[in-house]
């Protein structure tokens, strides 16, 4: 377990479910993301994804990962949704195989051909299954997704359990940028229940209510997003951070 895994691991044991603010480098480029990341530091967030599933502009994306490591001090991991999201400068990098689509290309080509620029770039690889959960968003559409509904935990549950047989280590269950559903806190309580991993939800959550559901039903993080990028206040996102870390695992 590397550095980056590793503080994930202990604060989640010190606060309790973690928030993670994504930060999309072509929606908030440059200044205002290196501003956003800061903000979201203050209101409690302990990670900074920076990616999308149609980000495509690499020197954009490396100029948004190098300003929000000048402004923050947790980590900044990469979401890529291709092989154009993997650039230097951040700490990890979520290395995701998008498990439910129907094109290999996501399940495996694109990791074969992002791996030597995780490794000349010195990137953390963090061993992800990315399993999308509902239909009509971006990375639906992007990534070829069989769908799984929102009401059949347990096809959730199948996936999760073939990543961790696999020996991956996150399971990030995602409705996707702008859902107008959240992943139900029946099927998070599903995967938790067989997944031993680190479990990582996001995807149309919006409110410390939603949130502090998907925590007590066992997310180790909650991803938030799309919330921000529209004006979302930092007000809510704090009571965001109080609501989850108020339930203990």
């Amino acid at each position: 377990m590397q550095k980056t895994e590793n503080y994930l691991h202990v604060i989640r044991k010190k606060k309790g479910t973690l928030l993670f603010v994504l930060i999309d480098s072509e929606n908030s480029a440059g200044h205002s993301a290196s501003t956003l990341a800061k903000e979201a530091e203050k209101s409690g967030a302990s990670a900074i994804l920076v990616g999308g599933s149609s980000a495509t502009d690499q020197l954009t994306m490396t100029e948004t990962v190098s300003s929000i490591k000048k402004a923050v001090k947790i980590p900044v991991i990469l979401f890529p949704g291709n092989v154009t999201g993997v650039v230097p400068g951040a700490d990890a990098i979520l290395f995701s195989s998008l498990l439910n689509s129907d094109n290999p290309y996501f399940i495996s080509q694109a990791q074969a051909l992002g791996a030597p620029s995780v490794l000349r770039f010195g990137l953390e690889p963090l061993p992800t299954a990315y399993i999308i959960i509902g239909e009509g968003t971006t990375v639906w559409h992007v990534g070829s997704v069989r769908t799984i509904p929102f009401d059949k935990p347990s096809l959730a549950v199948m996936y999760a359990l073939s990543a961790q047989f696999m020996g991956m280590r996150f399971v990030y269950l995602e409705a996707g940028s702008g859902a107008k559903s959240n992943v139900k806190p029946e099927m998070v309580a599903a995967v938790r229940k067989l997944f031993k991993g680190f479990l990582i939800v996001g995807g149309g959550i919006r409110s410390p209510e939603t949130a502090e559901e998907i925590a007590k039903a066992g997310a180790d993080a909650i991803v938030i997003g799309t919330f921000i990028e529209k004006g979302g206040s930092f007000k809510t996102i704090s009571d965001i951070v109080k609501a989850i870390q108020s339930v203990r695992k």
